[in-house]
């Protein structure tokens, strides 16, 4: 199933999501094949998540980059509209926007079902100026739902 996933650089060491939260991000040595006799046998190289966790960082960088920005890259719907939720009034009504935007970017991924399983804020864990949410989407390749908690600020 970490084929279907994918593999990718680790960039989300502080971000929360269910799957990532038992990420090791120190710098990871590998052997070098065929070294030179005194040459060092490994070298530092970049961390790389696969399968669950790489579906998770995934969609946590979706969310958080707003959409349009990588239009430069040709990838022009990437990202979700959550930046527009800044500056405004916490009400019923933006928790509700709240709720399409993060449903929309989750439909644009192509790992997952179309439909999150479930969404769930947490009115405990918010203060005046955030919403923060769980939300659970099914990876197409089966398996357990992927969960995210994310805090959006206002």
């Amino acid at each position: 199933m970490a084929s279907i996933l994918g593999a990718d650089l680790a960039v989300a060491p502080n971000f929360v999501a269910i799957d990532a939260s038992q990420l090791d991000l120190t710098i990871k040595s590998r052997g070098i094949r065929g070294a030179a006799v005194g040459a060092p046998n490994s070298v530092s190289d970049l961390a790389v998540l696969e399968g669950r966790q790489n579906l998770a960082q995934a969609l946590l960088v979706r969310l958080l980059t707003p959409r349009g920005t990588m239009a430069g890259l040709g990838h022009s719907a990437f990202g979700s509209r959550l930046h527009e939720l800044i500056g405004r009034r916490k009400t019923e009504e933006l928790r509700n926007l709240c709720r399409a935007f993060v449903l929309d970017a989750i439909a644009q991924e192509p790992r997952v079902q179309p439909k999150a399983t479930s969404l769930q804020f947490s009115p405990d864990e918010e203060t005046y100026n955030d919403f923060v949410f769980t939300v659970a989407v099914q990876p197409i390749a089966d398996g357990d739902p992927v969960l995210l908690s994310l805090g959006v600020g206002l």
